[in-house]
């Protein structure tokens, strides 16, 4: 059974920093390409950071430029995200994904295979 399991979100002042880290079990391929992307209320999933496993290009969306960054450990087949400066508009549900065919970091949901359960994240002003 395919498992993407996040880790490390909760609440912080703005300013602050959270890591958010997520595990991947059970997949039946290696992921090429690994993403986290967040959801508020009443909004779409939009695309947060992604990542191509294989060579290690990024792509983050302008609105984190400078502030997240997003790694991937190939051995252990996790990937983190590293959230500092944080925003009380950051304020949303984290999910990881992961992509079998992808060959580049795409912030685009649709193009993602499979997903993690969402961890929250909050910032308060």
């Amino acid at each position: 059974q395919v498992q993407l399991a996040e880790s490390g979100g909760g609440s912080v002042q703005a300013g602050g920093s959270l890591r958010l880290s997520c595990a991947a079990s059970g997949l039946t391929y290696t992921p090429k390409c690994m993403g986290w992307f967040r959801q508020a209320p009443g909004q779409e999933r939009e695309g947060v950071a992604a990542i191509y496993t294989r060579a290690g290009n990024t792509q983050l969306a302008d609105y984190v430029k400078g502030r997240f960054r997003i790694s991937h450990d190939n051995v252990k087949n996790t990937v983190s995200l590293q959230m500092d400066s944080l925003k009380p508009e950051d304020t949303a549900m984290y999910y990881c994904a992961s992509s079998r065919s992808l060959v580049y970091p795409s912030l685009l949901p649709d193009e993602y295979n499979d997903w993690g359960q969402g961890t929250q994240v909050t910032v308060s002003s």
